[in-house]
């Protein structure tokens, strides 16, 4: 049986953009704004899966709260752990450490950031964490909070894009994209 998730990445954070990955930010105003004007006339949805990440988890929680919905924080759908390059933008990393960045936005599955988390295990976790869903939730349809990285994982793997391609997908603050999943998140993509 199939499950329908909609998709929604958390806001415009306090610390701005860059690679955020397992950084703990907290949403701006606008970013509160941002979420929640995507979400008018969203829904009905039977159930919230968020990131326990702030800047997916309080919005959640507010959410949840709104529509008396039950909420469950899923650790496996955090962001990317980018290691030596949190908190880092790319224009600061091309300064620093150009050759590096290009090699990751070439090929995010052969290049891991310095002490970061290899792309495979991401989409590992990540994978798990969905295929969980699946059974759990079938025939449901769930609002899914959380990151850009998560997202184009997703999406690319529903596209039928190669795995190379993944950074190809964008994905907005506060976007809202419906994924369904009739394919089993059990079979990944094939190693890059």
């Amino acid at each position: 049986m199939s499950l329908r998730i909609d998709l929604l990445r958390h806001g415009e954070t306090e610390r701005g953009g860059g690679f955020r990955g397992s950084l703990d930010d907290a949403l701006t105003a606008r970013g509160w704004q941002q979420m929640h004007a995507a979400l008018h006339d969203a829904g009905p949805w039977d159930a919230l899966i968020s990131s326990p990440l702030q800047r997916c988890a309080a919005f959640a929680g507010q959410l949840a709260a709104q529509r008396a919905l039950p909420l469950r924080l899923e650790p496996d759908l955090r962001e990317l752990h980018f290691g030596d390059w949190e908190g880092r933008s790319a224009a600061e990393l091309m300064q620093t450490d150009a050759e590096a960045l290009g090699r990751f936005w070439a090929d995010p599955f052969r290049f891991t950031p310095p002490a970061g988390e290899p792309l495979v295990d991401f989409r590992r976790r990540v994978f798990a964490a969905v295929a969980r869903l699946q059974r759990e939730y079938a025939g449901q349809r769930l609002l899914l909070i959380g990151h850009a990285g998560v997202m184009r994982l997703l999406l690319a793997r529903a596209r039928g894009l190669p795995c190379e391609r993944l950074l190809d997908v964008s994905v907005a603050h506060g976007e809202l994209l419906p994924l369904s999943l009739p394919w089993p998140m059990d079979s990944a993509w094939p190693n890059p």
